[in-house]
């Protein structure tokens, strides 16, 4: 069984928002794939099914972004889950230009709370990623404005394919090399 979680932020006042990214491709993942994410559990959305032939759990942690490691470890220890084999997380990165993507296999947390959360939880850096890029903070903006802000229309129209083209990665990592999925998605828009 894999688990794949979208981090983001609960609540309508986030919804949509750059820290909001993980959500929205894990909601493309459920679409495609017929998959509700409405069962509470593990301080958590989520929804099981099958993608690819593969058993999956969805997982949109409910606890905020910056606790996202309690509800992924409680989910991988549930079900077992080897986070360095069976774990796949999507989420925002404002290193990378909007709606360009970069998969890794493991990594630091990159100044990331969310990542940095589940690094501490799981006691490890090895699990796929998939960083969805936001784009970088505008010279004088405070960080916190900046992720919990909403995209313009010209960038939803840009990160509404990048949420889709980080669902298809996450869908092909669950039967693909790594190398291979990152050598087809990390290339520049």
């Amino acid at each position: 069984m894999y688990i794949i979680a979208g981090l983001g932020n609960p609540g309508k006042q986030y919804a949509h928002t750059r820290h909001n990214a993980g959500f929205e491709a894990i909601e493309k993942l459920s679409d495609r794939y017929g998959i509700a994410i409405e069962t509470k559990k593990f301080q958590a959305l989520c929804g099981s099914g099958v993608i690819e032939g593969q058993k999956v759990l969805l997982l949109k942690p409910q606890t905020y972004m910056n606790l996202s490691g309690e509800s992924l470890r409680a989910a991988c220890d549930f079900y077992k889950v080897d986070p360095e084999e069976e774990l796949i997380v999507m989420y925002d990165d404002i290193s990378l230009a909007p709606g360009q993507l970069r998969i890794r296999k493991k990594g630091s947390a990159g100044g990331h709370n969310g990542v940095k959360s589940i690094i501490q939880h799981l006691n490890t850096q090895v699990f796929k990623r998939i960083k969805i890029g936001v784009g970088e903070k505008p010279s004088g903006y405070d960080l916190a404005d900046y992720v919990l802000g909403h995209f313009s229309k010209a960038e939803w129209a840009e990160m509404t394919d990048a949420f889709d083209r980080a669902s298809q990665a996450a869908a092909k990592l669950l039967t693909e090399d790594a190398e291979h999925v990152m050598n087809e998605f990390n290339t520049r828009k």
